[in-house]
This record gives C-alpha cells, sequence and structure tokens, in this order.
C-alpha cells in the first residue's frame, strides 16, 4: 500500500532515531560482539599502537586519546593498561576523551574509566589527538537511491514507510548503472573525514578505525539489523534492534582530502603485523589448558579469512608529515 507523504521517512533519519532509541534503552552486547570484548590484545595492541604514533608525532604534551563507540570501555581500559607498561611518559601525558551518546553505555564506561565525554567527534578540543574507532563507522546512517530507468541518469531515493519501503524521487545524480542498481552513502561518515582533515591540518593526529565493508566501494544493498543475536527485518519495530551497514571505504577516503590515508588492509593482516597471535600466545602459556584454548580461538576468530580477518578492515587518517602508523607496511 502506498503510504502518504507525510508518514514516510528518509532511511538515515529512520536509521538515526532507531539506533538512538536501542542504544539508550539495551545492552547491546545481548545482540552482538566486538573485537575488544573476544581478546583484550586487541586494546592492548591498539594501545602500543598509540603510543608509536604519539612518538611520531613529537611526543607532544597535553595529547588526547579518544575514542568514538567506546561501548563498554574494553577496549579503552586495555589501551591504557598497556600505554602504562609500555610508555609510560605517553600515559602521563594524555587526557582519554570517548564519543558516546548512549546514557546507559556512558554509565558503564564512566565507572570504569576517568575520561570526558562528548556526543560527537566534532566537539573535542582542539589538541593533538589519536582517535581510536571500533565499529563506529557501521552504526552511521546511511542514505540508499536506486537507478531506475537503465541508460537514464534517473535515481530514486529510498524512504520507510510504517514497515515499508517507499522510493521517492530526486535530484542526486550518480553514474549510470543498470536499472535496479543501489547505492548507498554515509554523509555523517564523510562529515567526519573531512572534519579530521581540518583538524589535522591545524594540529597533527591521526584516527585509526577498524570496522566492516569492502576494500573498493560497489552497488549493493548492506543494510542489516540484528534483534537477540539473530538477523532481522531493520524495517519492523525499530529501536529494538541494531542497524548498521557496510562502510565505504573508498569514499570515506576520498573525503579525508589531504591527510595520509592507509589501508583500508584487512583487519587480521593488520592485528598479526602488530603482534596479536605473539601476544596472545604469552598470555595463554600463563592460563589453564581450558581458557588458554579460549584466548587462542579468540585471535584466530579475529585474524582468519573465514571470521573477522577478512571483511573486516582497517583504516588510518593522518597528518601527511607523519611516518606510515604500525601495520600498514610490510
Amino acid at each position: 500500500m502506498i503510504m502518504p507523504l507525510d508518514q514516510s521517512e528518509r532511511l538515515d533519519h529512520y536509521m538515526a532515531r532507531a539506533n538512538a532509541a536501542y542504544y539508550a534503552t539495551r545492552d547491546p552486547y545481548a545482540d552482538f560482539t566486538t573485537a575488544p570484548e573476544i581478546s583484550q590484545v586487541v586494546g592492548e595492541l591498539l594501545g602500543a599502537w598509540s603510543a608509536v604514533v604519539w612518538q611520531s608525532m613529537g611526543r607532544p604534551p597535553g595529547v588526547i586519546l579518544a575514542e568514538a563507540g567506546p561501548g563498554r570501555g574494553t577496549l579503552m581500559i586495555d589501551a591504557l593498561r598497556a600505554i602504562g607498561r609500555v610508555a609510560p611518559d605517553f600515559r602521563a601525558a594524555l587526557t582519554v576523551h570517548l564519543v558516546e551518546t548512549s546514557p546507559a553505555l556512558r554509565a558503564i564506561q564512566a565507572s570504569r574509566i576517568d575520561a570526558v565525554w562528548h556526543h560527537r567527534v566534532e566537539t573535542i578540543p582542539e589538541a593533538p589527538m589519536i582517535l581510536l574507532a571500533n565499529e563506529f563507522l557501521d552504526a552511521l546512517p546511511i542514505r540508499q537511491f536506486i537507478q531506475r530507468g537503465d541508460g537514464h541518469d534517473t535515481w530514486d531515493e529510498l524512504y520507510v514507510a510504517l514497515g515499508h519501503w517507499r522510493e521517492m524521487p530526486t535530484d542526486r545524480v550518480f553514474p549510470i548503472d543498470p536499472e535496479g542498481s543501489l547505492r548507498e552513502i554515509c554523509e555523517p561518515a564523510q562529515a567526519l573525514a573531512r572534519h579530521l582533515a581540518a583538524r589535522f591540518e591545524k594540529t597533527p593526529g591521526a584516527a585509526l578505525f577498524l570496522d566492516y565493508g569492502p576494500a573498493v566501494s560497489g552497488l549493493g544493498h548492506s543494510l542489516q539489523a540484528l534483534r537477540h543475536g539473530k538477523p532481522c527485518d531493520p524495517l519492523v519495530d525499530s529501536g529494538t534492534a541494531d542497524l548498521t551497514a557496510h562502510v565505504d571505504f573508498a569514499a570515506f577516503a576520498e573525503a579525508a582530502a589531504g591527510l595520509a590515508v592507509h589501508g583500508p588492509i584487512p583487519q587480521g593482516m593488520f592485528l598479526a603485523r602488530l603482534g596479536l597471535f605473539q601476544r596472545t600466545a604469552i598470555l595463554a602459556g600463563t592460563l589453564q589448558p581450558q581458557a588458554a584454548s579460549h584466548m587462542l580461538d579468540g585471535a584466530r576468530r579475529l585474524a582468519e579469512p573465514d571470521g573477522m580477518g577478512r571483511l573486516f578492515k582497517a583504516m588510518a587518517l593522518c597528518h601527511p608529515a607523519l611516518a606510515a602508523p604500525p601495520g600498514f607496511s610490510e
């Protein structure tokens, strides 16, 4: 049934509203898990990564170590522990800033970490900054456009109307694709990349993103939803499921014009280069056999192609004067 226009909602508006309700009222880790929750080694490696980047920045005092989408704070806790062990000067120089919109998750983070909170990366104060973001970009709202009329530059935008898709004319222009082709754009991700480019031009810094999506942007529908740990219809019972979409790393990198872009490379390759398996083996050697096996299984899940190692990617955006950060060169 065709719904009246005033009952239709642009997909990015729908996705933003649904995810805001979901994260405000639920523990998302009942529906999914993330790399830092699978293994403490992830946070430790990213802490060491941040320390090396800080040194390449000239060891500035008053540096901000920020995380976007910190979840329960697990990654940052593990990172700070590693930093305190391998780079105590960096630990003394940094302040922690967390970008979190969920009151429930902020409360959990506040019980575990001494930090300053923000709703957006853009409000983090001017200072040298290293930003970590694990599975942050995938939750940012997307728009979808569908090609109508083969051989003609005519596109419709997809709206949500009471649990159903609705197509509306748009003035957006894309390359001509086969009829029925679908393109996704994530305007908040592109805005973030532009912000970081402007910020790092004035104050050198670096940002590391671990997320999932193709290395080369392509066509197709990637919006998905998880409820109670299982895939579900993203248009049904909004606010009760986690909505995500694949990250368009190519478009993200293009929006960061002026910065040095490293990657995307497979997450498995990135973590292995940082020492995932060596550090895991050391920790596993201190555990009872069952716990050691569980830890080793977690490392394989993070790195192997049939786990999270290939679909998930690593990308860094850095001031062009900085050396290539660890993990992005042989």
